[in-house]
């Protein structure tokens, strides 16, 4: 089985591009291989589209919460909402974020999914800093507009499926509070770089199997990557081979699923 995994960005470009990983899955061992770069959308959107069977795994939230989405007034199913932000303009989006929080009170300004709470990331409103808002913006309504299938959120091609990953549930169960990327070359320090490299013989050393249920081989040139990007490819491309191992059984979709937030893949949260 093709599997992939993809770092995404919301403004691709050269020198940041969207990162995406081959792999192949036979159902006991995920076998990383050629490392794509998009330095713009049209890469990702040819992907999207591609022919044959494949699933992938993509670093970005899918969804929105659905406190947000009830309380400004948005449709309430995922599609309808996502195809409504894709009419919108990066500017008119996040003025829509901002005009929202302004009289809201500290502490309930940006909402957290079931999915984010379970996984301790944040809030997909969020603009500044990791700009996931931004992602979700850029990222959505493509995979909307692709007629890809999205587990327990969307009906599309059954031959082409996408769950959202998130590293950073394996990066900190691996190797809590050490951090291991940077885009800010001061940040990229030898520290950075041995925790790239733990986690990834972690990852190649079976510490995931109990969990995962299948091996992991790769290069270990993954790890030269400062900003993480390519070992982060390595972790959505195992949630990616966890979700289709699990195609059986909803792709691992856990069963209280709200179908308007979306959901991560991994074992960890999905119990």
């Amino acid at each position: 089985m093709r599997v992939y995994g993809i770092d995404f960005t919301s403004r691709p470009c050269k020198k940041k591009p969207i990162v995406c990983l081959e792999c192949e899955f036979d159902g006991s061992t995920l076998r990383a291989g050629d490392l794509i770069k998009w330095d713009d959308f049209s890469g990702f959107e040819k992907f999207l589209i591609r022919e044959g069977e494949w699933i992938a795994g993509i670093d970005f939230p899918f969804g929105l919460s659905r406190k947000f989405i009830e309380n400004i007034g948005w449709p309430t199913t995922w599609k309808s909402y996502v195809d409504y932000v894709g009419s919108l303009k990066r500017s008119r989006f996040r003025e829509i974020l901002d005009e929202y929080k302004e009289y809201r009170q500290t502490g309930d300004k940006e909402h957290l999914r079931r999915a984010d709470v379970s996984a301790g990331s944040i809030s997909p409103q969020k603009q500044y800093g990791v700009p996931v808002a931004m992602m979700f913006f850029e990222g959505a309504p493509r995979i909307l507009k692709s007629g890809v299938s999205v587990p327990g959120v969307l009906k599309g091609s059954p031959k082409r499926n996408v769950v959202e990953a998130y590293p950073g549930i394996l990066a900190k169960r691996l190797i809590p509070r050490r951090p291991y990327k940077a885009d800010v070359k001061k940040k990229q320090t030898p520290e950075r770089q041995q925790a790239r490299v733990d986690l990834f013989n972690k990852l190649t050393n079976g510490a995931c199997f109990e969990d995962y249920g299948f091996t992991i081989e790769a290069e270990s040139s993954i790890c030269n990557d400062p900003s993480g990007d390519k070992l982060d490819t390595l972790l959505c491309a195992m949630q990616a081979a966890w979700a289709w191992s699990k195609k059986d059984d909803a792709f691992g979709a856990p069963i209280e699923l709200d179908t308007l937030e979306g959901w991560i893949a991994d074992p960890l949260i999905c119990k």
